[in-house]
């Protein structure tokens, strides 16, 4: 397969959002793999209106058309998650490939469904979790498996999200209902759970607690202030299954001080990683900081990542990760290898999610799976 695949874009904007500020760069910054050809959304006027604004050539009435089109390869799912089900489905059952923004779905049931369909379809279905591909996030995976650190004895990770704090954009407002599945555990939360995963092994046993200390939330455009009804912090004592312990907090917002800290101690040495743009504390988005240790040493000094980690979109914050994990799913499609993290992947991840949230319900420890 030579051509050039092409790319039809559930969920686009012509003026804000994720698929606007990340997928479409990342599209154009990778023009010998995909182009654009087509963009459906809640109505026609909204698609052509972003057809236009970004030289999109067809605008689809609905998903039904736009999955049906023998002119579309590859769907892109990049709407709110209560909406995933539907058009994940619908783009299966259409046998086309796939690329579906993280989470995978609202909750468990729902991821497994899922993977169920595209592994009966024989589709290529490949899930956003785009920190995996972080090229730093690669680097450290590289010292620890190399014995940088030696055995790992523990490791804490300190999180924060740029929703669920006392503002929100009015496009998350549906965020602050735990009933819509984009909540702090399954967004920030899953994001740093795949991270951890990534560099450390999979996660064996969790206790956590999920908590909400804020009653309402105001919106930023409006004024507005109404109820939150999800949990604003998170804390999850767990095991690896190499036996480390972990510590994970997450809280809402974006805290004064430390937004983002992740260490990793071990036998012969220490990692710690941290938020390069401190404005975008998610380690799914941000450059990051990478300084080490070896035992013996004082303080933590800063590592530079060798530039043959990067794949060319340094500067394009929010599109470089979003971009790699494209890069894999192209490199798939072409060779038949199975690279990028697919649905699969996700639905381990949801697998921990879950063990997490049903710790917090029951105030026992769970066994994730």
């Amino acid at each position: 397969m030579n051509k050039r695949l092409r790319v039809g874009i559930v969920g686009l904007s012509a003026e804000r959002g994720w698929a606007t500020t990340a997928h479409i760069p990342a599209l154009r910054a990778l023009s010998d793999d995909f182009e654009i050809a087509g963009v459906a959304n809640t109505s026609l006027t909204s698609a052509q209106a972003a057809a236009a604004a970004f030289g999109i050539p067809r605008a689809f009435a609905n998903v039904a058309e736009l999955v049906a089109s023998p002119d579309i390869d590859v769907v892109v799912v990049t709407v709110k998650v209560p909406y995933h089900r539907e058009v994940v489905g619908a783009a299966i059952e259409a046998g086309k490939d796939i690329y579906c923004e993280w989470p995978l779905g609202n909750g468990l049931a729902e991821a497994t469904e899922l993977a169920g369909l595209a592994h009966g379809k024989g589709a290529l279905a490949v899930i956003g979790t785009q920190a995996i591909v972080s090229p730093e996030l690669e680097y450290v995976r590289r010292l620890v498996a190399d014995g940088f650190v030696g055995e790992v004895l523990s490791s804490t990770y300190l999180g924060s999200g740029f929703t669920w704090g006392d503002e929100i954009a009015r496009g998350d407002a549906y965020a602050m209902d735990s009933k819509n599945g984009a909540t702090l555990l399954s967004v920030i939360g899953g994001h740093a759970v795949a991270a951890i995963q990534r560099v450390l092994g999979p996660i064996q046993e969790v206790g956590a607690e999920l908590s909400q200390r804020r009653k309402t939330v105001r919106i930023i455009e409006t004024g507005e202030s109404f109820p939150m009804k999800t949990p604003d912090h998170v804390m999850v004592n767990a095991i690896l299954q190499s036996g480390a312990p972990l510590s994970l907090e997450l809280r809402g917002g974006l805290p004064r001080g430390t937004r983002l800290l992740w260490e990793i101690n071990g036998t012969e040495g220490d990692v710690r990683i941290t938020a390069a743009v401190d404005q975008v504390p998610v380690i799914n988005i941000s450059p990051l900081r990478i300084e080490a240790a070896r035992k013996g040493e004082d303080g933590y000094h800063e590592v530079e990542v060798p530039r043959s980690h990067y794949f060319g979109l340094e500067d394009a914050i929010t599109a470089r990760n979003v971009a790699g994990i494209y890069k894999l799913m192209a490199n798939d499609l072409r060779h038949g290898t199975h690279t990028a993290p697919d649905f699969d992947d996700a639905l381990v991840l949801h697998m921990t999610l879950d063990a997490i949230e049903r710790s917090a319900a029951t105030g026992q420890r769970v066994r994730v799976g």
